[in-house]
């Protein structure tokens, strides 16, 4: 077991804390903070994916599919990947991540601090070749390896509709109007979107980056061209979709810091956690900073209101994946904080 597997505590998934965000909507506007999930005080926990890797390791042990003797490969594109890694070299299994060699700083020393191998591919080739390396790993060797295979397995979206879309319902009190969150495996979209339209008249919207070569972590261009499909990204389960551009991704995760910078964020239900604890870990050096998949969910949002979609009466509920420290090596950071 790997030095920094000591202390998982898997309890701390799920239940992440929901905020009230500041926006120039008409709507109220939510957001789960979802880096809570894996809190630990020295090192602030994990991302939304910390979900979904210990439902795919669950599901994936219970089935009997994965064995002290097999080795976990997954290709991602970097919080999957970290999030596996932990739980999974904390159950004592050997792991082995596929990344392209652009993923940002933060996302790489987690997988490394965990004691698991990376395989780097190529950026200039595309995302699909990370998932084309993988798949050339497992096939010379079938008998060693076992891939989760996020874009694929059940346990993914099940998560999330298990989980979030509950946590969401129950912390709004069952007023969420709108759900927003971007599509990269779609996921989280597609499985808390089935579990709150079981649950209420809520619109499901989902957001995809708007040009192939973007710079939004986590998200997958889909809207043109011979590009990898997710199956489990079921569009079926959206009732809408928004395309997100980078620079607007940027300003809009840069307009949050900015907006709280001398002011409280406000914590409507600090899930599991004591409000104390939230407050002291919404902020890195001082300054509510968040991923850019998280801009991108706000820009959606106010695409949805430059298009007429939001009233005073809604209720808005975005995820926020993870936060921007894990970002401070990528290109636009700089021009993010400045």
């Amino acid at each position: 077991m790997s030095e920094s597997a000591v202390g998982i505590d898997e309890e701390t998934i799920g239940e992440t804390p929901l905020l009230e965000l500041d926006v120039d909507v008409p709507a109220t506007v939510y957001a789960k903070a979802e880096w809570f999930n894996l809190y630990r005080a020295d090192h602030g926990g994990g991302s939304v994916k910390s979900r979904i890797a210990k439902g795919m390791l669950d599901g994936a042990e219970g089935r009997g599919e994965l064995t002290s003797d097999r080795t976990l490969i997954e290709p991602t594109s970097g919080n999957t990947g970290s999030e596996l890694a932990r739980l999974a070299t904390a159950r004592g299994y050997d792991v082995e991540i596929v990344m392209p060699d652009n993923a940002s700083g933060g996302k790489v020393e987690a997988v490394r601090e965990t004691g698991a191998e990376i395989h780097f591919v190529d950026a200039h080739l595309g995302y699909d070749a990370v998932i084309e390396r993988c798949e050339e790993l497992v096939a010379s060797r079938p008998d060693r390896y076992y891939r989760p295979n996020q874009y694929a397995n059940p346990d993914n979206p099940g998560t999330h509709e298990r989980t979030t879309a509950p946590e969401i319902w129950d912390q709004t009190d069952g007023e969420v109007t709108h759900f927003v969150a971007g599509a990269g495996t779609g996921g989280t979209v597609t499985g808390t979107g089935r579990g709150l339209h079981e649950r209420g008249d809520v619109t499901v919207v989902g957001f995809e980056p708007a040009e192939p070569l973007h710079a939004i972590d986590g998200l997958k261009y889909l809207g043109t061209g011979d590009h990898y499909r997710p199956e489990t990204y079921d569009e079926s389960v959206l009732d809408r979709t928004e395309y997100v551009g980078t620079g607007d991704a940027y300003a809009r995760a840069r307009e949050l810091r900015d907006r709280y910078a001398d002011r409280r964020v406000d914590v409507v239900d600090p899930g599991q956690h004591d409000g104390d604890t939230v407050r002291e870990h919404l902020r890195v050096d001082d300054q509510f900073v968040v991923g850019t998949s998280s801009g991108a969910g706000v820009q959606a949002v106010h695409q949805l209101d430059d298009d007429g979609e939001l009233t005073a009466d809604d209720a808005v509920v975005v995820m926020l994946c993870d936060r921007g420290d894990k970002y401070a090596d990528v290109p636009l950071w700089e021009d993010y904080l400045n």
